[in-house]
């Protein structure tokens, strides 16, 4: 999963904080969506299905910024 192209969330704060990335060209091909923590770029990567990354897109529109 190193070698997925990652597009960080425009939830970033771009100061180091609050930093996703997901892999959206895997997504497609797949069906399923990797997500990790940009700061730790060889870290763990969380693979969730489309609706569940559709239920994290929706809570953090929905969260008071």
């Amino acid at each position: 999963m190193r070698s997925l192209q990652w597009v960080k969330s425009s939830y970033s704060d771009g100061q180091g904080g609050e930093c996703i990335e997901w892999a959206p060209a895997h997504a497609a091909v797949t069906g399923s969506v990797p997500v990790r923590d940009s700061k730790r770029p060889t870290g763990p990567v969380l693979v969730v299905s489309p609706q569940a990354w559709s239920g994290l897109v929706a809570l953090a529109r929905s969260a008071d910024v």
